[in-house]
């Protein structure tokens, strides 16, 4: 089964789209087709369902895929194994990560990656740690840093993870921040401005007020911490925020539990980093080792 082919024939899947999968992989359309189609002569059945809206994998398509996937996975590890300057390290890196990761940690990760490996070429993608999770399912980078998920499949290893500490908050002005030490009770009357309900932070407060059999109202859910911050400082409603972007603007609400979430480095299980890949990650191991807290992470 050629290589080629089975990356035609799944990143045709992944794009939904003959032309951009085309595109992606630097190919023509009739090209691009006709990999797909030696594909499907030698396996004897239809692999893509053609038509003109949609563009889906058959059922034959679909038992295929994890097949697929394996078979370039073992690939890449091979041509990783069979380097031969195994310590070299340049080339590309596609990496994702989360926007508060990308305003907060990675900043200082890469300052010192491009200092120390100055031949690799950063290909870098922002997005909520959902859709990073799917990129990845996908092979579309090599690692992605996100907020670790506590339903994370196991087709997924991290390679290192650390504690973000957050605390409940609410602007200088709000009639919590008035109280000595409120109690979740306190809260339950008011506006709580929270990600989005899919996140890791929205369940954990989700589970606490659930426990507590006390109401929880949601408002303006959004996943970008920076707004949720603006939004709670002006008064809008009490939130939850990690303790590294609280400041003058807010009140921590020290009668709350607090709560703690876990972002970290992920890869694909059964597919090896490359020698870039492993640099950062050994970066980001040592820079994310001493928090202010005191508590080193595990990797």
């Amino acid at each position: 089964m050629d290589s080629n082919a089975l990356k035609a024939f799944l990143t045709i899947v992944d794009r939904g789209s003959f032309s951009e999968a085309a595109e992606q992989l630097h190919l023509t359309q009739p090209a691009i087709s006709k990999r797909l189609a030696a594909l499907e002569n030698q396996l004897g059945t239809t692999l893509i369902e053609r038509s003109h809206r949609h563009i889906r994998p058959t059922d034959s398509g679909n038992r295929l895929l994890p097949h697929a996937r394996k078979i370039l996975d073992e690939i890449h590890n091979a041509r990783i194994a069979l380097s031969p300057e195994s310590t070299l390290i340049e080339g590309e890196l596609h990496i994702i990560a989360s926007h508060h990761i990308g305003l907060h940690h990675l900043p200082k990760w890469l300052r010192r990656f491009k200092r120390e490996h100055p031949q690799v070429a950063i290909n870098l993608q922002f997005m909520e740690s959902d859709a990073a999770y799917e990129q990845m399912r996908k092979r579309n980078a090599e690692l992605a840093f996100v907020t670790l998920s506590d339903s994370m499949p196991p087709s997924f290893q991290v390679f290192a993870q650390w504690p973000d500490p957050m605390a409940f908050v609410a602007g200088t002005d709000h009639p919590l921040a008035s109280l000595k030490k409120p109690k979740l009770a306190d809260l339950a009357p008011h506006p709580a401005l929270l990600p989005d309900t899919a996140t890791s932070t929205y369940r954990v407060v989700s589970r606490l007020f659930l426990e507590a059999n006390l109401p929880l109202h949601p408002q303006m859910p959004t996943n970008y911490l920076e707004t949720l911050k603006m939004m709670t400082s002006v008064g809008l409603g009490w939130s939850v925020l990690p303790l590294r972007i609280i400041d003058e603007s807010l009140k921590i609400l020290e009668g709350v539990t607090s709560v703690t979430r876990v972002l970290g480095g992920i890869g694909l299980t059964g597919r090896q980093p490359g020698n870039a890949a492993k640099a950062l990650l050994k970066i980001v191991q040592e820079e994310e080792a001493e928090k202010p807290d005191g508590k080193r992470p595990t990797y």
